[in-house]
This record gives structure tokens, C-alpha cells and sequence, in this order.
């Protein structure tokens, strides 16, 4: 077949403005050359084919699942990449975007629900159809950044809350009177489990709306896979659950349990939802059969509850300062950005990859290297990974990362609190 594809002359581009130009400098002058010791934190060494990647948020191990690759297979055989529109104007219920929400809303206990582009999209399109400037949202400070994206969005007002202190969380409602609460019930950077019954409890004492981002628990918590709130049954005191699904799923999307009557009301308010094209067939069709093996293959969620439970137990008799969290994401918190450049630097050097978190993922003294466990990990996997970390320990200098000066200084009110 003839090559018609065109190439054009490459030409120079315009010179930026000094107030752009500003910024891009002290990110290379100042973030690149000082913080990160002269070399980008992102760019580690390139994994061979015989290292250990711990950097996937596909916990169940299913992306390449025959029956889901052959689900959007099929769909691109038979219909092609569908309507290029926005699902706004798909308002036939029998559509397939229809009745895969419909099929997620029913596994998380709910009457309805809406697939976005994205977790991101989701989060930010849902606070800013229900906040606005007069709005408190009551948003604990390891939140996911779409949902302060979507606080920003709205012209509401952010009021942080404490990690995972409910006391704080109900003084801060007390001061600044009713408005939304936003959790998430995993939490992406350290694994810890929010306690959803305590903050439904404040929620539905004090008139405020209850949003609890299941991204990191959809699929790999509850019986069937349904995420906590359901396996809870919190259902009738959370008003909205978000997810991406891009996690457990392994589908690029995002979605949100919710009312019938607030599912019209949303396809015409927010903005991510009006102005965005809607999923295309091929996904929606691997999102269905994502959504069948996560129902039917529960020894999955049983392996990595198993891996997560041995990999944390090891880690913590070796002195790692890990206890933040509880479940498949194993947060290595240096602090410093040049200290977790170096915690990846050793772990890489042994085969081990992970992935850095950094501003504006935490913030500026509270940077990590995040390792994701999953179901599909050997136990020959899991046992490199403990006498990777046995033999690095003294390397990666434990005692200068600020998740243990934290723990020391923990250890420490608890003494003086019980003399």
C-alpha cells in the first residue's frame, strides 16, 4: 500500500512570554537541579524483562484477560469505534453506556449510575454540579487531587480535614455548618482504610452530603468485589460513591453511583460530562467483562488480601515504617524529594520497580515511593521483594525517612500520654 501520510517541515516555535518562561525555568533551575540533585525524579532505570514491577494499579491482575481482550475484540470487529458525540445525547436506555452503568450501579447496591472519561473527570464534574462559593467541602488532606480540583472548579470552599480523624472532622462540620464531605476509602498514597462508619455517622448528624471515592476498593474489597461502602451496607447514608476505573478495572473511565433523578440533572450541569465525548463501544464491552471476572473469580481478591497481609507483616518486623497503611499499596515515605530519588535509586539497583510520588501527588516533605501489590504476583515474587527490602534496609536509611521520624514522635506522645 502507498505511504500518503505527509511530513512537514519542522519550523521553530515562537518564543514563550517571560511569565511563562519564568515558570519553566525554576521547574528545570530549581525542582530539577536542587530537589531532584540534577536529574528528573520520574526517570529512573528501564526494567528488564526479569525485574519485579510494582508500579500497576491493576491489583487483580486481569488486563490481559482472554475473555476481556476478546470482549473489545469483538466490539471493534462489529461496530467499529461507534458514535464520536457526548453521552448526553444518548438518552436511549437500551444503549450500551446505559447498560453497563446501570450493571455497576447495581453491584455497588445503588439505584443508577454515570460512566465518565476518566476518575478524574468524575470527581471534578461531581462537586462542581453539587458545591458552590457558598459551599463548605470538608475534604481530608490525603484526598485524591480531583476531588480539591473539583472544590476549586465549584468556587467552593475547601476546609481540610485532619487524616482519618473523625473528631477533627466533626469540629471543622460544628464551625462551618453543613455542606459535602469527601473521602476516599483507600487511600492511594499510604493504603489506609478510611473509617466510613464513623464519618457516614457525622455525615447524616449534620445534614452534609457524604462522597466516598472507592477507586482503590472497587473490585478488590467486599465479597462479590462491590467496594466497602456496600460491603458495609452504608449505602443509605453515602449519597454519592466515585471510582476510576482504571484501578481494579482495568478500564479507562470513571464512574458515579447515584439516583435516577440526579443522573438527568448531571448530563446537563457538569461540564466534564456536556463537553466530552462518551466512551467508545470496545471499552464499555471490556468494562462489562472486567466486570464479570471481578464477580465471578473471587480467589483473585483472596491472593492479593494474602500477599498484601504477608508483605506488610514482613516489612513491618524489618523496621519499615509502613503502618499509615493497611492494604495492596505500600507507601515508602522518605520525605525529601532527593531521599526518595535515592529509596527508588537502591530498590531499581535490586530489580525492584515502584513508582515516585511528588508534589503536587503529596506534598513538598512528604514524598514516597509507592509499591502496588497484585493477585498475579508469585510467591517466588513475594519473597524477592522481603529480601530485596532485608537487604537494602541499611541502604535506604530508614531512620532519615519522615514516615519513621513521624512513628518516633507518635511512639513518644503515647509514652508521655500514659505516664
Amino acid at each position: 500500500m502507498e505511504n500518503v501520510s505527509v511530513l512537514h517541515r519542522v519550523l521553530k516555535a515562537p518564543a514563550l512570554p517571560e511569565f511563562v518562561n519564568r515558570r519553566v525555568d525554576k521547574f528545570h533551575n530549581e525542582r530539577v537541579a536542587i530537589d531532584w540533585g540534577g536529574r528528573h525524579i520520574l526517570r529512573g532505570r528501564k526494567p528488564t524483562t526479569n525485574d519485579l514491577l510494582l508500579q500497576s494499579n491493576d491489583y487483580l491482575s486481569i488486563a490481559g484477560h482472554p475473555d476481556i481482550v476478546e470482549a473489545q475484540r469483538s466490539s471493534l470487529a462489529k461496530g467499529g469505534l461507534g458514535m464520536m458525540m457526548s453521552a448526553l445525547f444518548m438518552q436511549d436506555a437500551d444503549d450500551p453506556l446505559h447498560r453497563v452503568e446501570y450493571e455497576l450501579a447495581r453491584a455497588v447496591g445503588t439505584e443508577n449510575g454515570i460512566l465518565a472519561q476518566s476518575g478524574y473527570a468524575a470527581n471534578v464534574g461531581l462537586i462542581q454540579s453539587i458545591a458552590d462559593d457558598r459551599t463548605p467541602v470538608y475534604i481530608d488532606m490525603l484526598a485524591h487531587a480531583s476531588l480539591w480540583e473539583g472544590i476549586r472548579s465549584a468556587g467552593a470552599r475547601a476546609v481540610s480535614v485532619l487524616h482519618n480523624d473523625t473528631a477533627h472532622l466533626e469540629r471543622q462540620v460544628l464551625r462551618n455548618g453543613p455542606g459535602v464531605i469527601v473521602v476516599d476509602a483507600v487511600y492511594s498514597t499510604n493504603g489506609s482504610l478510611a473509617p466510613l462508619v464513623e464519618i457516614a455517622a457525622v455525615a447524616q448528624a449534620s445534614g452534609c452530603v457524604l462522597i466516598v471515592d472507592e477507586s482503590h476498593s472497587l473490585g478488590t474489597h467486599g465479597t462479590r468485589g462491590e467496594g466497602l461502602v456496600a460491603s458495609l451496607g452504608l449505602q443509605d447514608r453515602v449519597h454519592f460513591i466515585t471510582a476510576s476505573l482504571a484501578k481494579a478495572y482495568c478500564s479507562r473511565a470513571g464512574f458515579i453511583a447515584c439516583t435516577d433523578r440526579f443522573k438527568d440533572y448531571f448530563g446537563c450541569e457538569a461540564l466534564p460530562a456536556i463537553f466530552s465525548s462518551s466512551l467508545l463501544p470496545s471499552e464499555l464491552a471490556g468494562m462489562s467483562a472486567s466486570h464479570r471476572v471481578i464477580q465471578t473469580e473471587g480467589w483473585r481478591r483472596t491472593r492479593l488480601r494474602q500477599v498484601t497481609r504477608h508483605v506488610r507483616c514482613e516489612l513491618t518486623r524489618l523496621g519499615y515504617p509502613i503502618a499509615d497503611g493497611t492494604e495492596q499499596i505500600v507507601a515508602f515515605e522518605a520525605g525529601v524529594e532527593i531521599l526518595t530519588g535515592k529509596v527508588r535509586d537502591v530498590l531499581e539497583r535490586y530489580g525492584i520497580f515502584g513508582s515516585v510520588f511528588s508534589a503536587p501527588a503529596t506534598t513538598v516533605n512528604r514524598s514516597l515511593l509507592r509499591l502496588t501489590l497484585n493477585a498475579g504476583m508469585s510467591d517466588s515474587d513475594v519473597e524477592r521483594l522481603v529480601d530485596v527490602c532485608t537487604k537494602a534496609r541499611d541502604e535506604l536509611d530508614l531512620p532519615a525517612w519522615s514516615a519513621s521520624r513521624r512513628a518516633k514522635r507518635g511512639a513518644q506522645r503515647s509514652l508521655e500520654y500514659v505516664a
